[in-house]
């Protein structure tokens, strides 16, 4: 169960959460579109993630929220990954800076 946390006065509200069907799936690629009034995230598998596109990126699920909501989904994603950073260190995201020398030295020599 999770629960909200007041802000200021406000009275404490608790929201119950139901995951009794709940379909995951993974997705490696989000592209962030919108408009004035709400963003779009797209969200997929792209089966190349890394050198030249050979094929379209299929999108799986189309995420659309207000930009209140947004906000609010931004705050909780940027805690959990400085909770995660705190824990198993820095998360690199530029994978040519994550790529050992010694994995550059193998690519080369395909």
């Amino acid at each position: 169960m999770a629960t909200d946390k007041p802000e200021g006065d406000a009275p404490q509200m608790q929201s119950v959460v139901e995951i009794a069907g709940l379909d995951p799936f993974y997705a490696n690629f989000a592209r962030v579109t919108g408009s004035p009034e709400e963003l779009i995230l797209d969200f997929g598998l792209n089966p190349q993630p890394f050198g030249a596109q050979t094929s379209p990126i299929q999108i799986q699920r189309r995420l659309v929220l207000n930009f209140f909501t947004a906000k609010r989904l931004l705050a909780a994603l940027s805690m959990a990954v400085q909770r995660h950073e705190q824990a198993f260190g820095v998360l690199e995201t530029d994978v040519n800076k994550r790529v050992t020398p010694q994995a550059r030295a193998a690519q080369a020599a395909r």
